[in-house]
């Protein structure tokens, strides 16, 4: 049978066992440790023995005992292989030691909840995500195309090598001129640092901005790992509170005047994650409370594109805000996650320092696929791609809007957002939300309880209903579930 890796071992010489003895000890160990999952092939004895240096019936022997022992097994013609019986031991770590989350103090709730094992068929689950788009509407031929001219266009000497860390020009260039006509920006190329999502590009932002024990303000509901990139850098986090039209500028004030506020971080356009757009009055107090007490906003624009009621309101980072904000941008609602592009805008001295940190922790981004959102970009592709998607999404949203406002408006209420890619549904009183979720998972969906987005780790009588991903008919059947979990 022909392996993909040659198996390396060391062995550890003891004078008082045989040396056969200690082969199998040590292959128990590798069992154990998970290094060798249940049914992975093993190296055949003579080659075995040749790396190990030994004699070819030492390692006989050695695959002898564990077989009668039952960690291995043989199959006719194809080799030995670790048995297919034995109890996956990675899924069992050690009690006595912390994960390297708890020893860290990391609290994500969100990514704990997310990676939950589903165990029902992928075909009859509903997931009601934080509003990520359908990879399905992706048009890959264009897609591939695109990556194809990359690869093997007449100019394709050395696109593998190590390049600029704020990003391919191409694509810094590309997205300048988008940011500068469509959402009113005045921004220059050296202005822009390419990051794998937007969540890097925060990253990124609280590495230049925080120093440890700065205080950074987040709204009392946020994005987690936003709050998690800060606390990483040794920031301590305020709160502050939200209503319907936007964050509580005059808490933040107050905040202000208690502690030297080093950065804020928003999304003014479609919240994270109730989706209240904050109002001009608000943005403009923001500006103004950022210059008096000398602050950074970092505006998180995740969904800019998807805004269904009128056109998309600038962001803050079009304003004459004398470098007061970090500007994060994604291309992941556009395309697909996975794609893994996002941006960052801020003034050159800024994005230098971004750069800097790039070249310490990812040295570059993907220049092959900066490349090929570049050529999309340029060709108006990408434009193309999101007045389609827009059509669908719009579609979506106004039948959960119906769905829900049929089926479930007796235990819940909501006020449609403009934009975006979900709902905020906020549930009655009398429903108990862990009770609510634990039940959805067992009739086979999925929501995002308001808790999990919490600073303060208070109970949110809301949850999160992303319709990006979920066609009609899914959209349909996971209402009808909730339904009937809200109405037992």
């Amino acid at each position: 049978m022909l392996r993909s890796w040659k198996f390396n071992l060391v062995l550890k010489s003891t004078s008082r066992q045989a040396i056969y003895l200690q082969i199998a000890q040590q292959i128990i160990d590798e069992i154990q440790k998970g290094r060798l999952p249940a049914a992975t092939a093993m190296p055949g004895t003579r080659e075995f023995a040749v790396h190990l240096s030994v004699n070819r019936k030492t390692v006989v022997l050695a695959y002898d005992e564990l077989i009668a022992q039952g960690w291995l097994t043989t199959q006719n013609r194809r080799g030995t292989f670790v048995s297919s019986n034995l109890p996956n031991f990675a899924t069992y770590p050690p009690t006595q030691k912390q994960s390297s989350s708890q020893a860290s103090g990391s609290n994500n709730a969100l990514a704990d909840y997310l990676s939950l094992p589903i165990s029902a068929k992928e075909q009859l689950f509903i997931d009601f995500n934080d509003g990520i788009p359908d990879t399905r509407l992706i048009p890959f031929d264009i897609l591939s195309r695109a990556f194809r001219h990359v690869l093997l266009g007449p100019s394709k000497s050395n696109k593998l090598g190590y390049g600029d860390p704020k990003g391919v020009l191409a694509l810094r260039n590309a997205i300048a001129r988008m940011l500068n006509i469509e959402r009113g920006l005045n921004v220059a190329t050296d202005e822009i640092c390419i990051a794998r999502g937007s969540q890097m590009g925060i990253f990124l932002a609280a590495r230049v901005l925080t120093k440890p024990n700065d205080y950074i303000v987040v709204e009392d509901l946020s994005y987690p790992p936003a709050r998690e990139a800060f606390e990483s850098c040794g920031a301590n986090i305020l709160t502050v509170g939200l209503d319907a039209y936007g964050i509580d500028v005059i808490a933040l004030e107050k905040l202000c005047q208690k502690h030297p506020i080093r950065a804020i971080y928003v999304t003014p356009h479609h919240q994270f994650p109730t989706t209240v757009m904050m109002t001009a009055e608000r943005r403009l107090k923001l500006l103004m409370l950022a210059e008096q007490y000398d602050f950074t906003i970092v505006e998180d624009d995740y969904d800019h594109e998807f805004h269904f009621s009128h056109h998309p309101v600038f962001p803050l980072a079009s304003t004459n805000h004398h470098g007061r904000v970090v500007y994060v941008g994604s291309l992941s609602k556009v395309l697909a996650p996975g794609l893994r592009v996002g941006y960052l805008v801020a003034d050159s001295a800024f994005i230098d320092q971004c750069a800097n940190e790039v070249m310490i922790i990812d040295r570059q981004g993907n220049s092959i696929t900066e490349l090929a959102i570049a050529e999309l970009m340029e060709s108006g592709e990408i434009k193309r791609h999101i007045r389609r998607t827009f059509k669908v999404y719009n579609e979506r949203r106004s039948l959960l809007i119906s769905l829900i406002q049929q089926q479930l408006s007796e235990h819940t209420n909501f006020d449609a957002p403009n934009g975006g890619l979900a709902i905020w549904l906020r549930l009655n009183d009398e429903i108990e939300i862990n009770r609510l979720v634990e039940n959805a998972l067992n009739a086979q969906v999925r929501i995002l309880p308001g808790t999990l987005f919490s600073a303060n780790n208070l109970t949110v009588n809301a949850i999160r209903l992303g319709f990006g991903s979920l066609n009609a008919e899914e959209l349909s059947a996971g209402i009808a579930r909730l339904k009937q979990v809200l109405s037992s």
